[in-house]
């Protein structure tokens, strides 16, 4: 069965070298975060990969990434296209002066044209372990419809600030209710507050890891439409179509059901400089532990 794997990509910066938090290589072979990613999902049965990237940074993103990437995936029988999010795009007018892009709802609609299989989607710069690919690409293959990895939120906190979290509420199946935005998570002695309040720190919690089908699609088309009547007009510049939003909005409204897999993986992310250091090491434990092979690929 064919199933994609959907990285969003187009937030890579158009120059590409240093301070661009995606190409920081996170081992001594300078394997970056997205290159384990693509690994991950190869090895749960991804076998489609798209890149959702801006037009103008196809040829840097094909030079550094991509063209190192489909020459792997070729040998694994994994096929490689790529989807351009575009600021114009968009189902109205460019509001005067906009130049910040759309969000992920957008992003993913913009390979709507390339993607007739279930999908998962991912951000291209965080890690998320072997456990939510298992998952998500078990779940789609026996039918599922939509999807979503669950991080125990202790597994997801920087060590150098606070983070936003979207902390799931589920049934007693498993079900997703709502996800609550939280700001400023921080570590503390006995777990984690949030400004000032005590988080639990074995809550669930969605990292924009999702598994959908195509039927999502045309969903979220329609809802981009919608959010251009509504949502553009009161505030033009900085509105965006985000899709942990939108899927909340379909929840609350009763027209989408979520199933929430739980993983145990810790996630990796560059939130802040300093966590660079520690992603490294991280990388460094599980290779020295043997979880990835130094040559990345050769177990696949």
């Amino acid at each position: 069965m064919k199933t994609t794997l959907l990285i969003m990509a187009a937030g890579i910066g158009s120059r590409f070298g240093k301070g661009i938090k995606q190409l920081e290589p996170v081992d001594a072979s300078n394997h970056i975060i997205m290159d384990y990613s693509i690994h991950d999902a190869i090895e749960a049965g991804f076998n489609h990969v798209v890149f959702i990237i801006r037009k103008d940074i196809e040829k840097e993103f094909k030079e550094v990434i991509g063209d190192r990437i489909a020459s792997i995936c070729d040998e694994h029988n994994v096929t490689v296209d790529y989807a351009f999010q575009d600021i114009n795009d968009i189902p109205g007018d460019l509001p005067e002066g906009r130049t910040k892009p759309w969000g992920t709802g957008q992003a993913v609609l913009a390979a709507k044209n390339i993607i007739n299989t279930p999908f998962i989607v991912i951000n291209a710069d965080d890690y998320y372990g072997k456990e939510g690919f298992k998952a998500v690409h078990e779940y789609l293959v026996n039918g599922g419809k939509s999807c979503m990895a669950g991080f125990i939120l202790k597994n997801t906190l920087s060590d150098n600030g606070g983070v936003t979290r979207g902390i799931c509420k589920m049934d007693e199946s498993n079900n997703l209710t709502d996800v609550e935005e939280t700001s400023n998570i921080i570590k503390t002695e006995n777990g984690a507050e949030a400004d000032g309040t005590t988080v639990d720190v074995n809550s669930l919690v969605s990292m924009n890891m999702w598994g959908l089908t195509p039927d999502f699609l045309d969903v979220l088309e329609e809802g981009f439409k919608e959010f251009f009547e509504k949502e553009v007009p009161n505030n033009p510049q900085k509105s965006e179509y985000l899709i942990p939003i939108f899927i909340g909005e379909l929840l609350n409204e009763g027209k989408m059901n979520v199933k929430v897999l739980k993983t145990n993986d810790t996630w990796y992310g560059m939130t802040y400089h300093e966590d660079v250091a520690t992603v490294k090491n991280s990388f460094k434990e599980m290779l020295d532990n043997g979880v990835y092979n130094t040559d990345l690929f050769s177990d696949l």
